[in-house]
């Protein structure tokens, strides 16, 4: 668990570099509460645009091509992979930023 733990820091850390290209930064997005992190691992719309749908699109594939990696790497399903991910991404998430435990979405 722990190896898998460290591979979701440089996971994460990449992704927010890879979505600096796009028009609406990750960061950005969190901080006007536009996305946030959910249980499932991916990124949700708080507010729906085109903008926020392109970026949730763009990061939600590469989360999902890197969990696939993961999974095969160590052995384990894509759904378990997620789930930690989820996990992590929601406690690394910054107060005044919103999340979705199941139940909606909620400033953390």
């Amino acid at each position: 668990m722990k190896k898998i733990n460290i591979i979701f820091i440089g996971v994460f850390a990449s992704l927010f570099i890879s979505s600096a290209a796009l028009a609406l930064s990750l960061g950005e997005a969190k901080q006007k509460g536009l996305v946030g992190e959910q249980l499932t691992g991916y990124l949700g719309a708080v507010t729906t645009t085109a903008e926020t749908t392109a970026l949730i699109n763009d990061i939600n594939a590469k989360r999902k091509n890197k969990y696939k990696e993961i999974a095969k790497r160590n052995g384990t399903s894509l759904e378990s992979v997620e789930k930690l991910a989820g996990k992590t991404a929601l406690e690394k998430t910054s107060p005044g930023q919103f999340i979705n435990l199941g139940s909606g979405w909620r400033k953390k």
